[in-house]
């Protein structure tokens, strides 16, 4: 154990020995036994005590049966985040050890490719530890933090994930929510390196090949979008020969592998200079591969819509168009917004779309429904005189597991888009039901969410 590890484990509290005991109202207590990970506060009908962030809460059910227990948080809505029901057991060091090399071994084709040195581990509430998310890039794991309750078990976290696969660094990122709450962070900090050497130069990171420089200490997310490389690797094998137009396109994940698969040009868009720079350096590490080497990438910083806008006055068009924005919706009350703020965008990025040219648009908001996003997507083609014959929708890759309906955030559309020859009366009758959008600002690729 290294100094700057005993300086941080000083600051962390206790477990209380006393767990929190609670009674649930019948519907909650259906969906808990449906295998749902979260209690919310308001269904909470009686709490026998009060404890901290990071207690044991055990739930009990009707007939004072044991049913779940899971990590408390007196100040989240979500009261309660379930690790076992069921059967009463000893949530110790050993548990944390077993439910870690379950998540591990379910990614061991992951692991086996030497070609890719950076996937999720472990995706929160999917894998069984609700508001925990653990990445790896390379030799470094990333811990992210989505509910203060973690905050005591961080010392038997490490331990267990230490005992699974050892790794040189631990980094600790913490959601913007809980960075809110100094208090019950106990001195922790988000970007601290919990244990292993200091990280003064960005990881470089392997995906199918590709080599990548990785920040997941300043990083958005834990300092990549792990959640796409499938998507990168759907739109390498469309770019042959294409000029590629990547939106929202951070550090050029998209635009990396776009080049890898024989684009002629490749322009990436962001409203982020340095993320762009590190786009600009990311093509660069790439320049050994003669596909990546023959292409000619070009940067434009800027907000999204005004950039494709200045775009389509100028008369350029793509062969190929990726939009990979920001979670419009981080609440209910704002997925009219953000269906709007999709709209937008996929208008424009169909402005500056070659005719039978190829649009990839996805979307990061778990409140935003597949099928809202969908039909949002295809009504706005239709209104701008196209249609879209649909190649492919895509969800969540293999390292990021969705067991319950509140998890999938992930979706994209890939389809091929023509010119309408004329509106049919079908399609006006679609169309005229659709609120016209409202004027959107778009900023850098999912800047400042906490998606997982």
């Amino acid at each position: 154990m290294t100094n700057r590890t005993r300086i941080w484990r000083d600051t962390i509290p206790s477990i209380p020995a006393r767990p929190v005991t609670l009674r649930v109202t019948a519907v909650a207590e259906r969906v808990l036994r449906q295998g749902h990970p979260w209690v919310y506060a308001a269904s909470i009908l009686r709490q026998r005590h009060e404890g901290p962030p990071g207690a044991f809460a055990v739930i009990y059910d009707q007939r004072q049966r044991f049913l779940a227990v899971g990590l408390y948080d007196p100040d989240s809505p979500i009261r309660v985040r379930v690790l076992q029901r069921y059967t009463p057991t000893p949530i110790t060091r050993v548990w944390f050890e077993q439910r870690l090399a379950a998540a591990v071994d379910a990614r061991k084709t992951l692991a086996r490719d030497p070609q890719t040195t950076a996937y999720r581990l472990v995706h929160g509430e999917n894998d069984g530890l609700p508001g925990l998310v653990i990445d790896r890039y390379a030799d470094t794991a990333v811990i992210k933090l989505y509910t203060a309750a973690w905050v005591p078990h961080i010392p038997d976290v490490l331990e267990a994930f230490r005992r699974v696969v050892p790794m040189s660094r631990m980094v600790l990122r913490l959601s913007r929510a809980i960075q809110q709450r100094p208090a019950v962070l106990h001195g922790l900090t988000d970007g601290l390196v919990l244990d292993g050497p200091p990280l003064r130069a960005p990881i470089m990171i392997q995906e199918y090949g590709l080599r990548f420089e990785v920040d997941p200490i300043h990083g958005q997310k834990t300092g990549w979008f792990l959640d796409q490389r499938e998507n990168r690797a759907m739109v390498s094998q469309l770019s042959g020969g294409c000029s590629v137009l990547d939106v929202c396109a951070y550090t050029g994940g998209f635009s990396v592998a776009a080049a890898r698969g024989g684009a002629r040009a490749v322009t990436s868009v962001d409203i982020s200079r340095q993320a762009l720079d590190a786009a600009q350096r990311n093509m660069a590490l790439n320049r050994r591969i003669r596909a990546v080497a023959a292409a000619r990438h070009e940067v434009l910083v800027g907000d999204a819509v005004d950039v494709l806008e200045r775009l389509k006055r100028r008369g350029t068009r793509f062969d190929l168009v990726v939009i990979d924005p920001p979670s419009f919706a981080k609440s209910e009350r704002e997925v009219r917004g953000a269906l709007a703020a999709y709209a937008r965008l996929t208008r424009a990025g169909l402005s500056v779309l070659a005719t039978s040219g190829t649009l990839v648009v996805s979307s990061c908001s778990s409140h935003v429904k597949a099928d809202e996003f969908f039909s949002a997507v295809h009504h706005t083609a239709a209104r701008a005189g196209w249609v879209l014959r649909e190649v492919a929708r895509t969800g969540h890759p293999l390292d990021h597991p969705i067991r319950f309906s509140e998890g999938a955030y992930l979706k994209c559309l890939v389809a091929v888009a023509q010119r309408r020859p004329r509106r049919t009366p079908h399609v006006r009758e679609q169309t005229n039901s659709v609120a016209r959008p409202a004027r959107v600002r778009v900023s850098s690729s999912r800047s400042g969410q906490d998606a997982r």
